[in-house]
């Protein structure tokens, strides 16, 4: 009964062990495809996201500025169109005279 105790003990330590070596083959390949993941995401030029959240903020206050702009010009085009709308003569246009050898 003892030969099969050490047996059993023997194969228990040698599955341990391959459990073991797996479990690096495991970490090694995780760490292999993770660099080739940011490689490729290096190579196409993405941008982080916290400088694109960054960015997207800027784009905001942009806009947010330029409508204020765009309203504080419409206010003052409205201050000065009555100062505009005069009434507008046209140049009176001359007679034109009928050539001195012309039929009437």
């Amino acid at each position: 009964m003892q030969v099969e105790n050490r047996f059993l003990d023997d194969l228990a330590r040698v599955a341990n062990g391959a459990i073991g070596a797996l479990s690096g083959i495991r970490g090694e390949i995780e760490g292999l495809i993770k660099q080739r993941v940011e490689r490729l995401l290096t190579d196409m030029d993405l941008v982080p996201r916290d400088e694109f959240e960054a960015v997207k903020a800027v784009a905001a206050k942009a806009r947010s500025e330029q409508e204020a702009l765009a309203l504080r010009v419409a206010a003052l085009e409205g201050a000065l169109e009555p100062a505009k709308t005069k009434t507008k003569t046209r140049p009176k246009r001359a007679k034109r005279t009928k050539p001195a050898g012309a039929a009437k």
